[in-house]
């Protein structure tokens, strides 16, 4: 369970939960413009009322202003994509590779060492995770050198 609560609550899964949400919304959004304005603007160049955008041929009905719809919604949706999430990012990663914009700073090893040197000398006590002293289920461990108690 703790790997499977790990990976849940890793950044990449709530980024790709919300980016499918905004898809969604989205896609609904381009799906209603599409059947409000260009659906009836295809029907009316294609010859207008109810039949507008469709052929008959030997009883068979070709939709073909719906097939136009569709495609001008997949159009817009990759060109929205692509100037809104692509472009950004690869600026982005652009300029890091430049040295322009920093990456996430991870202390260097002399500010580690000081932040624990000045700790000791406060006298607070480190967390588990970083006390050498205190074993993984918060057991007190023997000093250094000295062998483990039984």
């Amino acid at each position: 369970m703790k790997g499977f609560k790990d990976f849940l609550l890793r950044g990449n899964v709530v980024e790709l939960a919300v980016a499918v949400v905004i898809g969604a919304a989205f896609t609904a959004l381009l799906g209603a413009f599409t059947s409000s304005f260009l659906t009836p603007l295809i029907g009316l160049v294609g010859g207008g009322g109810d039949t507008g955008g469709t052929a008959e041929v030997n009883g068979q009905v070709f939709t073909w202003g719906a097939f136009i719809g569709a495609m001008i919604t997949f159009v817009l949706t990759a060109a929205v994509i692509y100037f809104v999430v692509v472009v950004p990012l690869k600026g982005v990663a652009e300029r890091r590779t430049r040295g322009e914009e920093a990456g996430p700073a991870q202390p260097s090893d002399v500010e580690l060492l000081t932040e624990i040197r000045d700790l000791l000398r406060s006298g607070a006590s480190l967390p588990a995770a970083q006390n050498p002293s205190v074993g993984a289920r918060g057991e007190q461990l023997p000093p250094h050198g000295q062998p483990p108690l039984i």
